[in-house]
Order: C-alpha cells, then structure tokens, then sequence
C-alpha cells in the first residue's frame, strides 16, 4: 500500500472513532509519562476535526506550550498565550512571534498512521519533516495517534523523519 492509499483509507476510518474518548485516554497517558513531568517547553498542536485533541494540556501549570504555525513551507514554533487566530488550513493558530526551534523540549505530533518501528505518517505536506530536520529542532518527537490507525508498516521516503516514541489510546 502506498501513502496515498493508507491516508485515504486511515482518513475513513478515523472518522468513525470516538475521538473526545480516545483525546482523554492519551491526555492522562501524557500527563503521567516522565518526559512530559520533565519538560518545560511543550510543542502541541491544534486540532483538526477528527483528530486527538490535545488541548486539555494547556492547563497544566508550569509548563511553557508551543504551537506551530504555517509560514510558507515550514512551521514557525510559537508560545501558547491565549489568543489564536484562523490560519493556514483553516487551524488555529498563536498570534504571537515565534521562538527558534531549540527552546522545544517535547513535541505531540499528529499522525495518519504510524507503525512499530516509529514511521510516522502525515497529510503529505512534509511541514514536520522539515521542522525535525532543522538542526535547532533536538526534542523529543512523540506522535499520538488512535490504537486503530497503527499499521504494521508505513511507506517511507528518504526525507521521512521518524518518531522517537508512539502514544495511543
């Protein structure tokens, strides 16, 4: 199966999932795991309609959390203060200046599909690979993604970054 095939397929069935539990399920997941306690500066992302919301983060205190934005080709990484605008893609994004990639010390990455050998697969636009690529980029890179959309192996290119970790519901 190619990357389009398992996008397409993935896509169907993820709409069929009960994400408002599964969000839940990987929130509490998260919030346990020893590199989110670690962490000061948390790279997460808004969500699109269908997938895992990991919002409910936000209001973990003592934490710094980062959102990316659209900028051209790339993600821009930039502080969660609040206020969020209608972006690229039509996702939410900060208002604020963004910070060089570095300050990142985790990162929730969405996903389409993943597999055990932590290949990841997104929308196809390649913005996360990009990012991870950066040479400022060093966090830790974990994608969350429902139990369901794991496939035993994800197409891969040479630019395909993979993921240090999986989490799922």
């Amino acid at each position: 199966m190619n990357k389009f095939e398992l996008r397409k397929i993935n896509s169907l069935l993820r709409k069929s999932l009960n994400q408002v539990e599964a969000s839940d399920k990987i929130v509490l997941k998260i919030k346990s795991l020893s590199d989110f306690l670690n962490a000061k500066n948390i790279l997460i992302f808004y969500p699109l309609k269908f997938e895992i919301n990991l919002l409910e983060l936000l209001k973990v205190e003592g934490k710094n959390f980062y959102l990316p934005k659209v900028k051209e080709d790339y993600l821009e990484i930039c502080p969660y203060e609040g206020e969020l605008i209608k972006g690229a893609f039509n996702i939410m994004e900060p208002l604020t200046k963004p910070v060089l990639p570095s300050v990142i010390d985790l990162a929730f990455i969405p996903a389409l599909a993943a597999d055990k050998d932590l290949n990841r697969l997104g929308y196809g636009k390649g913005y996360y690979d990009r990012l991870f690529s950066n040479p400022l980029f060093s966090a830790k890179k974990i994608a969350v993604i429902n139990k369901e959309l794991v496939v035993d192996k994800v197409p891969t290119d040479n630019f395909d970054i993979k993921v240090d970790a999986i989490i799922t519901d």
